[in-house]
This record gives structure tokens, sequence and C-alpha cells, in this order.
């Protein structure tokens, strides 16, 4: 890798998993540690000035955007602003930004995969921050690479996986939706993928624009239930029958969370070669992590 790298976000979850793939290639990254407030608009600007790297990766707000219950306003605006500053320093410096994104962008109104061509219609608040960021990504760093994600699982103890399991153990019913549709995707594919775009944009090529990632197999949260259920009982006494079949209307989530989606990933394949991995066969790796650290 001849690109200087340099990653925000490194501590967490999407950026552990990078670090550690890249290292088995002796790809390293630049991980700075954030400032006790979180990166903005000023720390970004030095850190920058400071370091000059080739290329960016910005997972530095993974979890808000991916795996919390909801991220507050107040968050959310602070990082519209950091966004739009690191943006403005990539094109500045003539630097490449790569950033993740979503499926939340869309709706769910559709029943077939959403392509990158498709329009966007976000249904919350964390949606409409995530095409803000993506729209001042655009705008203003022309050498730019966002990778929206489906469905993303990791091991953390406070993201979707973790309270998810925390639930499983509690023995409680947990009802889940059986029509709604997505692309799990493990933490350490999503890393895969970030990894192979770096290493193409490395050998200069200007493949700039929006592309799509999900794991193989569209699934629906009942069938990802039912995977991580029998995964997790190698390492815990769970009760079979806790899962229960939901539709997505009645489901707590459902004025939020899109009922249907789907990325499609031709794009991705046809550009950098990427092709999409059984979510399936990321869990037995996931969930030893996961229990191995609690």
């Amino acid at each position: 890798m001849r690109m200087r790298l340099l990653l925000l976000g490194g501590g967490n979850a999407l950026g552990q998993a990078l670090i550690r793939l890249g290292a088995e290639e002796d790809i390293g990254f630049l991980a700075p540690r954030p400032p006790a407030h979180g990166w903005d608009a000023a720390s970004l600007t030095q850190l920058l000035d400071d370091n000059r790297p080739d290329a960016v990766v910005n997972l530095a707000y993974y979890y808000d955007w991916f795996q919390s219950g909801q991220a507050s306003d107040a968050a959310l605006a602070a990082q519209a602003r950091s966004v739009e500053r690191l943006a403005e320093l990539c094109q500045h410096h003539d630097f490449i930004l790569l950033q993740p994104s979503s499926y939340r962008v869309f709706d769910g109104a559709r029943t077939t995969a959403y392509s990158e061509k498709d329009e966007v219609a976000p249904l919350d608040v964390r949606g409409q921050s995530l095409w803000q960021f993506e729209q001042s990504v655009r705008s203003l760093c022309p050498r730019h690479v966002l990778l929206r994600f489906g469905w993303l699982l990791d091991d953390s103890s406070d993201g979707l996986l973790g309270r998810f399991l925390k639930r499983l153990e509690s023995g409680a019913a947990i009802r889940l939706a059986d029509d709604r549709r997505g692309n799990p995707t493990p933490v350490d594919d999503a890393a895969r993928v970030i990894l192979a775009v770096l290493k193409q944009l490395d050998c200069q090529a200007p493949l700039w624009g929006t592309y799509h990632y999900g794991g193989h197999e569209a699934s629906t949260p009942l069938l990802v239930g039912q995977a991580l259920l029998a995964e997790a009982s190698r390492y815990r006494q769970l009760t079979a029958d806790v899962l229960q079949p939901a539709a997505h209307a009645a489901c707590e989530d459902a004025d939020d969370e899109p009922q249907h989606g789907v990325l499609a990933c031709k794009k991705i394949f046809n550009t950098f070669g990427i092709k999409p991995r059984a979510w399936r066969a990321g869990l037995p790796s996931l969930l030893e992590r996961y229990y191995r650290h609690g």
C-alpha cells in the first residue's frame, strides 16, 4: 500500500476489524485517539494539517450511525458540521475520503433491491442525517467513495447484536419481523470491502462515487435471530422458543426502520470485483469474539 491511510474511529468495532484485516496484509493505518469531546471541526483541521494522509476513512461516528438504539439530534447535528469540515479539508488537500452510509437513506417502500440510482427517502432523523452527510461529501469532495451497508452486525456488547444476545439470555419472548427484509453484514465482511476498495484506489483508479454492499442472501430479522440463537447456543443455555414472528407494522421500530432494505450489489462487483459473501458464514467468528470478550 503506497497510500498513507488515516482512520478515524479505529477504536470501534468496524475500525478494529479494519485494522486487524489490514495487519494480515501488512497494511497499516494511522488511527489517532479522538479528543475527549470527540472529533470536531477544529480538531479535524489540526489533525489533517499535521499528518497529511493520502486517504481518510471516516468511521468516527460508526456507533451512532449503525449500532445505537437512537442517536440524539444534537449529536447528529454536531456530526454534520464535522463531516462537512472533513470533506472541505479533504478537497483542500486533495485527499481521498471514504465514508460509510446505510440502507436507512431509503424508505423501504419498494420490494425489489435498491440500486445506487434509486431515489432516497429517509424515514427518521438518523436516515435524514446520513443522507445529509452523503450530500456534503459529494458536493465538497470530488475524490470520495460512499459505501452504503446493509444490517451491520458486530461483536460489541452495546451494539445491535450484543443487545439481542442479552435479551436471548434473559429468556423473555422476543418478537421479530418475518416480513421485513435486508442484508445482514458481519463487521469483518464490511471491513474486507473497505480494504478491497482502498487497495484499488491505491492503484490510482479514479473510481469515485456511491456503492452498495450487503451480505449475500437477503433475510428477515426472524431468520437472522434464529441463526444467531443456534450459534449462541454453543456458548450459553438458551430457550429455543423465545423467538416469535411478528408483522413489521406491529414492531416498535416500524416507523423508523425500512421494511424492505435490500441493497443491490452489482455496481461494486462490476467496478471493484467485490463479491458479496454469505452472512451466515461470518456468524461463528463473530459470536466467538463476542463471548470471548464478554
